[in-house]
């Protein structure tokens, strides 16, 4: 049997590589390093110097990412998707045979908005499971712009962009954050009342941040983002949503 760690490392910053983390690579026998295509090439990049830094005596395997179908109802692409990346797993590891524990590092934290221990569920024998907490995107986002991350008493919505198109506020919820939204989907809200606090490329030097009325900064925040995934082939951002 496998012993798989998913190891979270935080949102681009080295320093928040937890000392559990740190410890948990040194150990590992072999890590795997996924690749996006050139356009995302930083993501591999940020992970070789992740490994670098820590001096990881492990073997490092990169492999590519397979492609999702656009083709498929959303759900099927996903779970396709999955599939063909617990393939690719399960022939690095069969080819590689390490004496020891296997590491993938994981953007944030494995828990939160990752699909890696789904993916790890399909494989075959079952690995033994070991998850290292990471800092999480809300955790940057909410530390970049010293705010809380509920009201007092305050529900909190943790949501996505396709789902705040298409079911809008959540009742009951004074606060609402939104992952992996490519698509700003703010602009489905009416914005009167609503505050909005965003962030891109969070903990990284190439952060960028936008906060205010919803009104009066959502076209700021579409016209940044534009510009900054223009910039870099990618991004990454997050943002919060408060009734004021």
């Amino acid at each position: 049997m496998i012993d798989l760690w998913l190891i979270g490392i935080g949102t681009g910053n080295p320093e928040h590589v937890t000392l559990e983390a740190r410890r948990a690579l040194r150990k590992a026998a072999l890590v795997m390093v996924p690749r996006k295509g050139a356009d995302k090439a930083d993501l591999a990049d940020l992970r070789r110097q992740i490994l670098l830094q820590l001096d990881c005596p492990a073997s490092v395997v990169e492999f590519d990412m397979p492609v999702r179908d656009e083709a498929l109802p959303y759900a099927a692409r996903v779970e396709r998707w999955h599939d063909a990346i617990a393939a690719i797993w399960t022939d690095v590891i069969a080819r590689e045979t390490p004496q020891g524990p296997v590491a993938l590092l994981v953007w944030g934290d494995p828990g939160l908005y990752d699909s890696t221990l789904r993916i790890a569920a399909r494989l075959n024998p079952a690995p033994r499971l070991r998850v290292v907490p990471g800092i999480t995107a809300l955790q940057a986002l909410t530390a970049a712009h010293a705010i809380p991350f509920n009201t007092i008493n305050g529900a909190v919505m943790v949501t996505t962009g396709r789902r705040l198109r298409d079911h809008g506020w959540s009742e009951g919820a004074e606060t609402v954050v939104v992952m992996l939204d490519g698509l700003c989907s703010f602009q489905h809200l009416p914005p009167e009342g609503l505050h909005i606090w965003w962030g891109g490329f969070l903990g990284m030097r190439e952060q960028v941040l936008v906060s205010g009325a919803l009104a009066d900064v959502g076209g700021q925040i579409i016209e940044t983002r534009a510009d900054a995934r223009a910039q870099h082939g990618w991004i990454m951002d997050t943002y919060l949503l408060r009734k004021m």
